[in-house]
């Protein structure tokens, strides 16, 4: 026989049930909330404040962006050509110029002297030609009026000869005054003979001796050119038609030979000198069309020129603009520009995300049908252009993602949209 539960324990046991259906309830309601608070925490966004696009397939165009500045094409340095000190800056960057335009002035007291002294070497020089020329024409004289007297004594000296012959001959003359004569004549011809070589030789060694000189003198007449050229490029010219952009030097400064003064180009020749992040060059070459954005015109062009290496991370490019420039292009102004790289056929492709690098997997939200969410989804991208990427999986035709920046949802898979 069962001996009675007593009413102590009874009530003990009642209350470990209520104990136990009470915590299990406080769990309950714990999870409840939880659960509320979890869902309570997904982000709601408007759509009306993101960037939504589809998933189209057919044709994408390969572009680059780059943003740079408008430069002459023809443009000039002027360098200082001697040294010498800044004395006046006569126009400032802007400034229209003709070639013979003075720009600025120079000083240099030994250019100056240099070429003092190489004019009065040149005079000096050319005093000695004279004087020397003047002496040698005199010897020359002096030798054909000896050679002349010679000839004229010798042809006296013959015709004695010839009557003293013909009188010995016939017993009138004694033989030894006939010979002494022909003798005589003899020697006279060999001393005129001895003359005309002198005179000859005279004639040679004067032209030989004037062309020394004159040698010299062309010598010092290039040399006064040069330090004439000197002393004439301390005003320092434009050297072209066009506008002046700038002058990188002050009055009073010292500038050697060599070192840039100021610039001048040609306002109507200009070209787009732009900057293409290196990750986006594959493809890049000379011939491709390009499009250059002057923020208030569009100007078509051509690559003209891609730089072998890259600088900071990027690579420059210069874009010859094709037709006439419009009034919005200025040289310096900041420009943006789209090179067409390629066109890939049957291909599926979005526009580019904030975040995205060729062939790399990146992460979007991509929107439900009904447009009440947006998903976590991974997608696998081959190359980028400008504007959009090539889509390589993980989203198909027709399907919506999210363009806008999306870092401030990096905690949840799955946003509302409302």
């Amino acid at each position: 026989m069962d001996e009675p539960i007593g009413a102590d324990v009874r009530r003990r046991r009642t209350r470990r049930r209520v104990a136990v259906i009470g915590g299990a309830a406080l769990v309950l309601v714990a999870a409840t909330y939880a659960l509320g608070s979890i869902q309570a925490s997904v982000p709601t966004v408007d759509r009306a404040g993101l960037w939504i696009e589809r998933v189209q397939a057919g044709s994408m165009v390969l572009e680059v962006r780059g943003v740079g500045e408008l430069v002459p094409d023809d443009f000039l340095w002027l360098a200082a050509e001697t040294d010498g000190r800044v004395e006046r800056v006569l126009l400032r960057g802007g400034a229209l110029v003709a070639p013979d335009t003075v720009i600025l002035e120079l000083s240099d007291p030994e250019t100056e002297q240099a070429a003092v002294a190489a004019a009065l070497a040149l005079q000096a020089a050319e005093a000695a030609y004279a004087s020397l020329e003047a002496d040698l024409r005199n010897e020359t004289l002096q030798l054909r009026v000896l050679a002349a007297t010679t000839e004229a004594t010798l042809e006296q000296a013959d015709m004695q000869a010839t009557v003293d012959a013909t009188l010995a001959s016939e017993g009138l003359l004694a033989t030894l005054t006939s010979d002494l004569s022909a003798v005589r004549a003899r020697a006279l011809a060999r001393q005129l003979a001895l003359e005309r070589q002198r005179l000859e030789t005279s004639e040679t060694s004067l032209a030989d001796r004037l062309a020394v000189q004159r040698s010299e003198i062309e010598r010092l007449r290039a040399d006064l050119r040069v330090r004439q050229g000197d002393v004439d490029a301390l005003r320092v010219r434009a050297g072209m038609d066009g506008v002046l952009q700038e002058v990188v030097v002050d009055e009073g400064q010292r500038v050697l030979r060599g070192v840039n003064l100021a610039r001048v180009a040609d306002p109507a020749r200009l070209k787009a000198e732009l900057r293409i992040p290196e990750t986006q060059t594959t493809g890049l070459q000379v011939g491709l069309p390009a499009v250059v954005d002057t923020r208030n015109d569009v100007v078509a062009g051509q690559v003209s020129r891609v730089d072998p290496a890259a600088q900071n991370g990027t690579v420059t490019i210069d874009v010859a603009l094709e037709g006439p420039l419009p009034a919005s292009a200025r040289p310096q102004i900041t420009v943006e520009g789209i090179i067409e790289v390629e066109r890939l056929d049957d291909v599926l492709y979005v526009g580019r995300p904030t975040i995205s690098q060729a062939s790399d997997s990146i992460s979007v939200f991509r929107v439900s049908a009904d447009r009440t969410q947006a998903v976590r989804t991974q997608v696998r991208i081959g190359r980028t252009s400008a504007t959009t990427v090539e889509v390589l999986g993980g989203l198909a035709a027709g399907d919506e993602i999210i363009l806008s920046d999306t870092s401030a949802w990096d905690e949840w898979d799955v946003i509302e949209l409302r």
